[in-house]
């Protein structure tokens, strides 16, 4: 068995990745690009999607939670999310990392995670959008 330690427990456990995404979700909800994505949601509907977003974050990150959301794909399908938008969402999640002085190696693997998720969410590649406009 590894001595290393899982990035769930690098970053500090289910409270520290809750609070990450309750810095990160105001951001985005905030955002003028983004905000679309969450117009118009009732207050329990955004409780679950925060609920679920943090026992994904666990999950992923090698902790305890088990994640009973939706795939990406799924969940994303039909939001018409860009590759602007995703980078919207990069300079977001780049700045809650900061504000939480989150370690480069910790930092590498979160954005790498992260990455791995884009082709299952953008829908929209920058080429298409461009030409669209």
């Amino acid at each position: 068995m590894s001595d290393e330690k899982s990035l769930y427990t690098r970053l500090g456990g289910y409270d520290a990745i809750a609070a990450v995404t309750d810095n990160l979700l105001p951001r985005l909800i905030s955002d003028e690009r983004l905000g679309r994505f969450w117009a118009h949601r009732g207050e329990d509907g955004m409780q679950r999607e925060k609920q679920l977003l943090v026992d994904f974050l666990c999950q992923s990150a090698g902790g305890p939670m088990y994640y009973t959301g939706r795939d990406m794909t799924t969940s994303h399908k039909g939001m018409r999310i860009s590759e602007e938008d995703w980078q919207a969402f990069l300079g977001h999640l780049t700045a809650t990392l900061d504000a939480f002085a989150v370690p480069t190696a910790e930092r590498e693997q979160v954005m790498a995670f992260v990455d791995s998720t884009k082709a299952d969410i953008v829908e929209i590649a920058a080429a298409k959008s461009a030409t669209a406009n």
